[in-house]
């Protein structure tokens, strides 16, 4: 093991050594640095593009350049050997005051997007590959390749106006939800969940009509209530969602008649429910420090009750307590950020138009944690949906290929042969076996995510890194350039070592070896 990490360490330093040689080089050759001020009729042009070739070192060659950038880049990456340097900007900024600020922006932009797209894509695949060729199965599919040949500016410029401005009007209107907006809901859900759950006729018919009643009964709901512009679980809202969470969570790993199980993932349940009364004080003087230890310890009681009470299997016990801790603690969280919605859509500076479709923050808007955090949300909603839909349908089309090779190997029909149940031989055997392409697949992307979306960051006026390097490229801007390509080499050799080590977890055939 210590050699495998050792030889991956020296092979990936050769790696970063030789591609940002080629990057530089490349950067440095593409425009000139100095044609603004050659055109420029400043009457101390000539003292400008002096001051800029000293602070540039633009009279050496590009070759040796590299080298003087790569003795002040090395002290970013070896900690403790001197202070991190990756030079100034045209505009005589340190290359490191502006990486960080870019970073952010893009992390806020692709995190949530990114697992989100994970999770639901998976998910999505595994049912379409288990309903192969059903109604289901077509239906995602078409709506898959759509989706993946939509050109993003396309679905940007489609969210921005059927998204932010007709919700933005529905909300300053106080109009009530449409009834054709109500019946077409409902027809949606119901077609949709009797082509996923599928059987005979009777049993579709039955599921059509409970989920379609279900979805016009939570529209009324929504409508009589004013949800919308005064929303929140609520205490009952709450404990279904809670003991949702609770049993599906149990369902889906360790199934039903486990009973150790369903009482980690109930006592879980149960805690954050309380929790959701006792904290509500705490909750208005928060800080987002805060939540995160809040957070932390949801994580912690969760896994040391199963490990307390999981029996013979804690560790699937841990795994469920953690899981349904924070997604229920999460629920608490957010019902806290929805009792804060009208104090936010009311203020002066949000005017009643909540759904942002340019930048990252509203200028001039300061409040606690929970408008800053709903300031944030509304901001980022449209761009995350932008990426989210791209990157859903590739993730549904992989795990559909994966699930579906899976089902057909030796080793599935011998988990059937040997009587175990559907459930434990798709969540523990063909699904676990199916996620090994799609960590391939993450690793390659969360590189290109944190490289930032440029179309989508020029869209929705987001200064991510994706903009920055545009911007640096178009200004021949060498040292920016070389910033962003150091973040985002170093962030593909990192994942794409966890990957290697994930593998090992996911197939027991896989060993690393020295």
């Amino acid at each position: 093991m210590v050699g495998f990490v050792l030889r991956r360490i020296a092979v990936s330093f050769l790696v970063l050594l030789a591609a940002s040689f080629i990057m530089y080089v490349l950067a440095a050759n593409s425009g000139n640095p100095l044609q603004d001020l050659e055109g420029s009729n400043a009457p101390n042009r000539e003292q400008l593009i002096a001051a800029r070739v000293a602070a540039l070192d633009l009279d050496v060659p590009p070759v040796l350049r590299y080298f003087m950038w790569l003795g002040g880049a090395a002290q970013c990456l070896v900690p403790f050997v001197g202070q991190c340097d990756l030079g100034l900007t045209i505009s005589n900024a340190p290359v490191t005051s502006i990486l960080p600020a870019a970073m952010v922006s893009t992390l806020q932009l692709v995190t949530v997007s990114f697992l989100v797209a994970i999770i639901l894509g998976v998910a999505v695949g595994v049912v379409t590959a288990l309903r192969q060729y059903s109604g289901f199965d077509f239906g995602v599919t078409l709506l898959s390749f759509f989706l993946y040949s939509l050109p993003s500016f396309l679905v940007a410029v489609l969210l921005k106006e059927f998204l932010a401005l007709d919700f933005n009007d529905f909300l300053q209107s106080q109009t009530t939800i449409p009834v054709w907006i109500i019946v077409v809901l409902s027809l949606v859900s119901a077609i949709v969940w009797q082509a996923m759950l599928g059987g005979a006729l009777r049993r579709r018919l039955v599921v059509a009509a409970i989920s379609g009643a279900a979805m016009a009964v939570l529209l009324v709901y929504f409508d009589l209530t004013d949800w919308f512009r005064q929303p929140g679980f609520g205490p009952l809202g709450l404990l279904l969602l809670i003991g949702g969470t609770v049993v599906l969570v149990t369902a889906l790993m360790a199934g039903l008649e486990n009973r150790r199980a369903l009482l980690v993932a109930g006592i879980n349940g149960a805690i954050a429910y309380v929790c959701y009364f006792a904290l509500q004080g705490l909750f208005d003087i928060s800080t987002f420090g805060t939540l995160i230890i809040l957070g932390i310890v949801a994580l912690g009681v969760g896994i040391a009750s199963g490990l307390v009470l999981g029996g013979p299997d804690r560790g699937m016990a841990a795994r469920i307590g953690g899981i349904v801790a924070v997604v229920s603690a999460s629920f608490v969280v957010l019902d806290r950020y929805m009792q804060s919605w009208p104090e936010y859509a009311n203020s002066p500076r949000i005017n009643g138009r909540p759904i942002a479709t340019v930048g990252a923050s509203t200028p001039g808007f300061s409040g606690d944690v929970w408008t800053s955090g709903i300031d944030t949300f509304t901001h980022l909603l449209l761009p995350t949906i932008a990426l989210l839909l791209i990157s859903f349908a590739g993730y549904t089309r992989y795990a559909r290929a994966g699930m579906l090779e899976v089902m057909n190997q030796d080793y599935i029909r011998t988990a059937r042969a040997k009587g175990l149940s559907e459930r434990t031989v798709v969540m523990r055997h063909a699904l676990r076996n199916t996620l090994i392409p799609i960590v391939t697949l993450i690793a390659t992307d969360i590189g290109a995510l944190l490289g930032g979306a440029v179309i989508t960051e020029r869209v929705f006026a987001i200064s991510g890194m994706g903009s920055l390097f545009v911007a640096s490229i178009l200004r021949v801007d060498v040292n920016p350039v070389m910033g962003y390509f150091l973040v985002i080499a170093v962030t593909a050799i990192v994942f794409n070592f966890i990957a290697d080590l994930m593998y090992a977890a996911l197939d027991p055939r896989v060993r690393v070896v020295a």
